[in-house]
């Protein structure tokens, strides 16, 4: 089977033909540089994103507060960490980068401001 699919690993913007066989990545053609075979093989067995959101504040000057995950977290947890992420009410002052979840979902990954809010 042939997939396929944009790289965003560079500004270039490949467009990428995958050969997958039994949820392998067998070739991938029209990358114009080294990371769009790494993009593709890691979109094809594991996607991950990065995961932006906002968590609701009380009594500081935004209602919503930005937050992000240090590092990309599995497609397939994404749902989940929303319903963690929503679970959470911040009512002290925080930085950009004040880690707000130590340990999201048990992923070794970390929510963090991304905007200072008093």
């Amino acid at each position: 089977m042939i997939k396929m699919m944009i790289c965003i690993e560079c500004p270039k913007s490949c467009a990428l033909a995958v050969e997958i066989d039994n949820g392998k990545v067998i070739r991938v053609q029209g990358s114009k540089c080294p990371k769009g075979a790494a993009y593709a093989a890691l979109e094809v067995q594991d996607p991950a994103r990065i995961l932006t959101a906002t968590i609701v504040s009380e009594g500081l000057s935004l209602k919503l507060i930005p937050v992000r995950t240090n590092k990309p977290i599995p497609k397939k947890d994404l749902l989940r960490a929303m319903e963690e992420i929503k679970k959470i009410n911040i009512k002290a002052p925080v930085k950009a980068g004040d880690i707000i979840i130590k340990n999201l979902l048990g992923l070794g990954v970390k929510v963090v401001a991304t905007r200072a809010v008093q």
